[in-house]
């Protein structure tokens, strides 16, 4: 009897979206690469913290202290910058001192911080990838550490296939969901099942182009079919009442 079950593929990584918001990490460098991972970051909404000496900051990090959208600490990284009170939640070293990237490396593991040390996967707990971002659409392609140029085409190849507005989209899809949640609030399992069973069918049946033209009103007109269960065309909900129509006879039919 043939195998139903997915055949399992070792080597790979759990591809996580790790929320980050509002918890502190920490970057120890400020070159080229720590400005790449400090973008993400920022971007994840984390309170970021760079360890690095001033006339080691490339223009960009420069930038982002001036700015204050970080924390710069002006010298080399010390073990008292992952104190348990300052709650670490992340580390990333992007130095060019292999010896001293390893000893952070181990003294994050004695602690149980995850980390990843640039350019050295063997000593990474998570690896970063190639992102995609339009809006809140986020694709990440990951080869694992073995070629991360080769991930960033890949993602661009991506990018390139995806229709126009694929983030507008996805925005307009989460914004009939919250609707959808307070005219149909019911918690149990039969409401959610039922409420997500119904935003299926109405993903799988409209385009990026149909959800990019709803606006409030279409929104609204939507949501009316819930309770009936049926899931309307585009066209349907912008089919809008006539108005109704007064006729004047002025006699031209020959009416008396």
């Amino acid at each position: 009897m043939p195998n139903e079950h997915p055949e399992i593929q070792g080597g790979g990584s759990l591809i996580l979206a790790w929320q980050i918001k509002n918890k502190e990490v920490l970057v120890i460098g400020g070159g080229e690469v720590a400005a790449g991972r400090i973008v993400n970051l920022l971007n994840a909404d984390a309170k970021v913290t760079v360890v690095c000496p001033r006339a080691g900051l490339n223009e960009e990090v420069a930038y982002r202290v001036e700015r204050k959208q970080v924390t710069h600490i002006d010298r080399v990284f010390l073990p008292l910058d992952l104190e348990p009170q300052k709650n670490v939640a992340m580390v990333l070293t992007a130095i060019d001192d292999p010896d001293a990237s390893s000893r952070i490396w181990k003294y994050c593991k004695k602690l149980k911080v995850p980390a990843n040390i640039a350019d050295v996967p063997p000593e990474c707990d998570f690896y970063f990838g190639s992102v995609h971002r339009d809006g809140p659409l986020q694709i990440m392609v990951s080869t694992n550490g073995n070629g991360p140029r080769l991930a960033a085409a890949i993602r661009r190849q991506i990018g390139d296939m995806l229709p126009e507005g694929t983030g507008e989209s996805i925005k307009k899809v989460g914004e009939l969901r919250r609707k959808l949640r307070r005219v149909a609030p019911g918690k149990s399992t039969r409401d959610i099942n039922k409420r997500m069973g119904w935003m299926s069918r109405v993903c799988d049946s409209w385009s990026t182009d149909d959800f990019n033209a709803m606006d409030e009103t279409d929104m609204q007109a939507l949501v009316e079919y819930y309770e009936s269960g049926r899931v309307p065309s585009f066209e349907d909900i912008r089919i809008k009442p006539q108005d109704d129509v007064v006729w004047e006879f002025d006699g031209s039919f020959g009416w008396m």
